[in-house]
C-alpha cells in the first residue's frame, strides 16, 4: 500500500503520474525523450539496460524488475544486470558498453568523485558527447524514479513488471501514459499468455 492515501491500494507509477498531471504530464514526455527519442548511438534497449542497472544499484525492485523486463523485450538476458552489478568487466556485454556502465555506476554511487578521466574512458570506447549525455540523463532519470517509487511506497508486482516490458517496448512512455488503466492491465493478460 502506498504512503499517500490519494494513490489508493497497490498503485503503479502511471497511477502516481495521473494523480499529479501538471508535474508528471511533462515528465512523461521527458522519459520518452531520454529513453527513446533523443538521437544517440545508444539503442533503446541499451538505455533500458542502464535504467535497470541503476535501479538494481539503488535497490528499487519496482523499477529494476519493470525495466529488466523491458530490456529482455529488447533481447537482453534476464540475468545480465546482476552480472553487471557483480563485475562489469566480466559481464557478457560489448566491450564498448563497459566504460558507460562504469561511468553511470560511479555517477550513482560516488557522484562527487566524477573526473574528466571518467568521460575520457567513455570517449576512448567510441562514444561521443551526445551519447555520454544520454547515458547521464538515463542515470539521472532512474535515480529520480527510484526515489520517487520508494518515497511514495509503490511496491513491485511481478506480473505487472512482466507486462510493463511488453507494453513499454510496444507503446513507449507517452503511449503507455495515454492508455487507460484497463488497457495497461490488458498487457498483463498478454504477458501471462506468453509464458
Amino acid at each position: 500500500m502506498a504512503f499517500l492515501k490519494k494513490l489508493g491500494n497497490e498503485p503503479k507509477v502511471f497511477d502516481a503520474f495521473g494523480a499529479w498531471p501538471l508535474i508528471y504530464g511533462p515528465w512523461i514526455e521527458i522519459c520518452q525523450q531520454i529513453l527513446r527519442d533523443t538521437p544517440s548511438n545508444l539503442s533503446a534497449g541499451e538505455r533500458e539496460l542502464i535504467g535497470a542497472f541503476i535501479s538494481r544499484l539503488n535497490k528499487c525492485d519496482y523499477c529494476y524488475e519493470a525495466h529488466k523486463s523491458v530490456a529482455r523485450e529488447f533481447g537482453y538476458d534476464a540475468g545480465l544486470v546482476e552480472q553487471l552489478q557483480s563485475d562489469i568487466n566480466a559481464a557478457p556485454v560489448e566491450d564498448r558498453l563497459k566504460p558507460l556502465f562504469r561511468y553511470v555506476r560511479k555517477l550513482t554511487e560516488e557522484q562527487h568523485r566524477m573526473v574528466q578521466a571518467d568521460a575520457e574512458e567513455v570517449y576512448a570506447a567510441g562514444w561521443n558527447e551526445d551519447d555520454l549525455h544520454v547515458a547521464i540523463a538515463v542515470c539521472a532519470l532512474f535515480n529520480f524514479m527510484n526515489r520517487f517509487v520508494h518515497g511514495l511506497g509503490i511496491e513491485e508486482d511481478p506480473a505487472y513488471s512482466l507486462a510493463a516490458g511488453r507494453r513499454l517496448k510496444a507503446t513507449g512512455y507517452v503511449g503507455s501514459s495515454r492508455l487507460s488503466k484497463d488497457d495497461r492491465d490488458g498487457f498483463l493478460c498478454g504477458a501471462q499468455a506468453a509464458n
